[in-house]
């Protein structure tokens, strides 16, 4: 009995690392071909297209795009402050919600629908990609919980991706507060020596034995910001999600785990994502304070 149980178990695992075999190979030759395809052009990557994806039925905050801060909808406000970049030639909002998309067309914004099985933002930004009828080589994913961006960022990570023919993707980062050392909302990141991405985690990185923060270090916060060559982002669905990406639930980690490579600057930002109910009230002190209308 015990002979045959133990049969049964190897085939069983052999047939199970066929599989994983197979499944491998796929996303090896997914990715070769990715390369192929992005290694046919090495033109400047010139025409810019923001877009800003937004969606109603968030798991942590409903509704978040239309939350009112100081008279205005956040996704208003982050739109209006996106207009002020110099590298977009265009600008839209990517949804799949009317109110949403109403809301938008009130204020000026042009709205591109998209389907509600976008699984991230970017595959949203993908899908508006493709109704837009004009064609882009770069596309600036903004981020509509982020009402105070700075235009001066969306421009930082477009050039950086300019200058970096061998990345597929440009973020940024600034530095992190302690307080926010072990917060999961607020996402770390690490570079290597040459401003290109190691790992991005909802846990502080790096983590000393201590356990605690070190006050000498310059931890990194990612700001969320992204833009990829439009040539990746039409490859990016085809990718399948990677054991990173899945364990913490951060789509650029995909990006990583296939081998592609992801320019970082560092910007002196305060950061004012509005990620729960309760940062709403945070932002409206700050922009209270300074007297942002």
């Amino acid at each position: 009995m015990s002979i045959c149980s133990s049969s049964e178990s190897s085939s069983s695992s052999t047939k199970s690392w066929i599989v994983h075999g197979i499944v491998a190979g796929a996303a090896i030759a997914v990715a070769i071909g990715a390369r192929a395809y992005l290694g046919q052009s090495k033109k400047l990557r010139s025409r810019v297209v923001g877009i800003i994806p937004a969606r109603f039925a968030s798991s942590r905050f409903q509704g978040k795009p239309l939350v009112n801060i100081l008279g205005k909808p956040m996704i208003q406000r982050t739109w209006e402050r996106s207009k002020l970049a110099n590298t977009l030639d265009h600008l839209v909002v990517a949804t799949d919600d009317e109110k949403i998309a109403e809301c938008c067309r009130g204020f000026g914004a042009d709205v591109i629908m998209t389907s509600e099985s976008c699984q991230n933002g970017t595959e949203r930004c993908n899908e508006a990609l493709e109704k837009l009828d004009k064609k882009y080589d770069i596309v600036v994913n903004i981020q509509g919980d982020e009402p105070l961006i700075e235009p001066e960022i969306i421009d930082g990570i477009v050039k950086a991706l300019q200058a970096a023919p061998d990345a597929v993707f440009s973020t940024a980062v600034t530095s992190l507060k302690p307080e926010d050392a072990f917060d999961p909302n607020r996402v770390k990141c690490v570079v290597d020596n040459r401003g290109y991405a190691i790992y991005f985690s909802r846990g502080l990185i790096p983590y000393n034995k201590s356990g605690r923060v070190n006050p000498q270090f310059p931890y990194m916060l990612h700001l969320g910001i992204q833009s990829y060559d439009s040539k990746f982002l039409k490859i990016y669905p085809q990718l399948q999600p990677t054991p990173l990406q899945l364990e913490e639930d951060l789509e650029q980690l995909k990006v990583l785990e296939n081998g592609y490579k992801m320019k970082v600057i560092k910007v002196d930002h305060e950061a004012h994502g509005v990620d729960t109910a309760e940062d709403v009230e945070k932002i409206e002190s700050f922009m209270r304070e300074r007297n942002l209308s």
